[in-house]
């Protein structure tokens, strides 16, 4: 009796049989990738929900915190933290804002910019999301051994820095 096929593993046997002209292997690393990344994001995104919050306002309120005080930035700066429209950024800060997690105020700095900056309640939020996000993610990477989480960490590591230069620590 031969092996179980996961799902990328049927699809690269049909693509053989029809195109055996093809080396379909990359789908074995890239499928598995898509796949894999959509679960994950399915489970982060269960501890999202329960304090409220999708992975965009997650990302929006973690990155104001890791500022550290007075927990703040310019909406630009945060579009490109988390790499989105300053449009979509817009809108996921009026949320925050109407649900009383952050304000916007005029820049110090710069009269015509703007500063959008954690509130104590938005900071609170945050704080007890991001510990129970830590556990969440402690779990599904529990999966692994630490040696094979290691070897995943330095391969992916390697990888993205094909596609994104690394940036400067702080």
């Amino acid at each position: 009796m031969s092996e179980p096929l996961d799902h990328i593993a049927r699809i690269q046997r049909q693509w053989a049989r029809e195109r055996p002209d093809m080396d379909v292997s990359p789908q074995g690393v890239i499928g598995r990738l898509h796949r894999l990344a959509g679960h994950l994001t399915e489970q982060l995104c269960v501890v999202y929900r329960r304090y409220g919050l999708g992975e965009g306002e997650f990302d929006v309120l973690a990155a104001l915190r890791r500022a550290g005080e007075p927990y703040e930035h310019a909406p630009g700066e945060l579009a490109s933290f988390t790499m989105v429209t300053t449009g979509a950024m817009t809108k996921r800060i009026d949320r925050l804002e109407r649900d009383g997690l952050v304000t916007r105020r005029v820049s110090d700095r710069d009269g015509r910019g703007r500063v959008v900056a954690l509130t104590p309640a938005g900071k609170d939020l945050i704080d007890r999301a991001f510990t129970e996000h830590m556990r969440n993610e402690r779990r599904l990477l529990d999966d692994l051994t630490p040696e094979q989480a290691a070897q995943l960490e330095s391969l992916l590591t390697t990888w993205l820095a094909r596609f994104e230069t690394p940036l400067q620590t702080d």
